[in-house]
């Protein structure tokens, strides 16, 4: 069936090749990457299993000597530190990583022996990372024990400089903590401040480079537990300390 042409003035429709104009799609904005070029060791506190070579004792600075290391503490229903440790570690790498860092762990898995205490802070000293953030849970059995502290070194190998930059940056770890996580400052460690001074941890002792360890909650608390266990909890905890190192080292 042929069908008539439709009557009217006729209209022109105008492409970008008939213009001469050429089509051009909008330009991506980059994605920021503030730690590009930055160097972030992190150490997942203790080794994922336990054996008797644990027990013989290396340097931890200022004369002193500790056992090798340990697989740390639990909660009451069996939920181990170390295991915690290298959860919220790579939960923390990931998060540092998409920032644009170049981030290292201390020890390869969560099966076997890692470095003792002596050696945490090695790679750290030979890469001369930015920071190195150690992470930890705490295993205190006091009555209502809860919540983070954040400990620093007085004594570190790097010097008064290093020792203070530390300091920095365990205050920069507290303020990112309290504000970005549920979990609350320390009821039993440091006088209601989160801050440990410490001169007794080889891992923060021998570094040369800014260095802190945190004891993210009591894990015989209940209430403290529940969150470590929580990948939520942790997601949120990576995001506050990847703030804290971006703005420590802003």
């Amino acid at each position: 069936m042929s069908v008539a042409a439709a009557s009217g003035p006729s209209v022109a429709i105008t492409t970008p090749e008939a213009s001469g104009t050429a089509s051009t799609a909008p330009t991506p904005t980059p994605i920021a990457k503030p730690l590009a070029g930055r160097t972030i060791v992190i150490d997942p506190g203790h080794n994922g299993v336990w054996t008797r070579r644990e027990l013989r004792k290396v340097p931890s600075g200022n004369g002193r000597t500790k056992e090798c290391n340990s697989s740390g503490t639990a909660t009451n229903a069996g939920y181990p530190e170390h295991a915690y440790n290298w959860a919220q570690a790579n939960a923390l790498a990931r998060a540092l990583r998409a920032r644009g860092a170049t981030v290292r762990l201390t020890r390869p898995d969560d099966h076997g022996e890692g470095p003792c205490v002596n050696l945490r802070s090695k790679l750290a000293n030979d890469l001369r990372a930015d920071a190195l953030v150690s992470i930890h849970a705490d295993g205190n059995l006091s009555r209502g024990a809860r919540g983070f502290h954040v400990i620093h070194s007085p004594t570190m190998t790097g010097g008064t400089k290093v020792e203070q930059t530390s300091l920095a940056l365990a205050r920069q770890v507290r303020h990112a903590l309290e504000t970005g996580t549920p979990m609350p400052r320390s009821t039993y460690i440091g006088g209601g401040t989160a801050l440990d001074s410490r001169d007794d941890l080889g891992t923060l002792n021998l570094s040369a480079r800014p260095a802190v360890m945190i004891e993210m909650g009591n894990m015989r608390n209940a209430t403290d537990a529940a969150l470590l266990g929580s990948a939520a909890f942790r997601a949120k905890v990576a995001t506050a300390l990847a703030d804290a190192v971006q703005a420590f080292l802003g």
